[in-house]
């Protein structure tokens, strides 16, 4: 009973933590006087010196734990379709939520980037091991999809791994001193769009499960 509760209300803790990373990465900017959502990463919105750095940082740690509660449904919906490629996916997300999520509400960036402490420096290991990770997801999701006659789903999938990718590298790229003055320096605009198609996959997976009924 318990383990079924875990998997039913997972889909929604999933759709939760990822609607609610898009949405508090457009809100909080509103009342951060300065910050460019196009300009900025996400993460300077939890600086020292960011008027919005309280709830920030409480966001993050929620949105980790909402990611590591949908686990057992992530689990459970594949371990059938293939245990090797659900315990992996799985991982992956568990690796996001703590290194991408949870760790960045307890060592932040600085405003600037020019700006490098121990914290920043832990951060930034943390969130590019774990983007890189859970950018994959969506190519799993994909190969599990097909291989559970849900074509629809799998490509889907492809179609959000292959944008994801796109907008991940050219996120890296923004960072650049050759591309600061181009469109390419828009940093924050590419990692919204890149996290958008992360998501994306996991919830139509995630909206099909409740739709079917399988969630509580």
């Amino acid at each position: 009973m318990v383990l079924h509760n875990l998997t039913g209300y997972g889909w929604y803790a999933l759709i939760a933590a990822m609607a609610g990373d898009i949405l508090v990465s457009l809100i909080l900017p509103l009342f951060y006087k300065g910050y460019s959502i196009t300009k900025m990463s996400i993460s300077a919105l939890g600086n020292p010196n960011s008027p919005v750095r309280l709830p920030f940082n409480i966001w993050m740690l929620i949105e980790g734990l909402l990611f590591l509660a949908a686990i057992p449904a992530l689990y459970g919906l594949y371990s059938s379709v293939s245990k090797g490629l659900a315990v992996t996916t799985v991982i992956f997300v568990a690796v996001f939520a703590i290194g991408a999520c949870i760790f960045t509400c307890f060592f932040s960036v600085n405003e600037s980037k020019d700006i490098v402490t121990a914290a920043s420096k832990i951060h930034g290991a943390a969130s590019v091991i774990g983007f890189m990770l859970f950018l994959i997801v969506p190519l799993f999701v994909a190969i599990l999809s097909f291989k559970s006659g849900e074509k629809f789903t799998g490509i889907a999938s492809v179609v959000c791994f292959v944008l994801a990718l796109v907008f991940f590298v050219l996120f890296v790229m923004s960072d650049k001193e050759e591309f600061s003055k181009t469109v390419i320096a828009n940093d924050g605009l590419w990692q919204r769009l890149n996290l958008v198609f992360m998501y994306m996959p996991l919830v139509i997976v995630a909206v099909k499960q409740i739709l079917a009924g399988t969630a509580i």
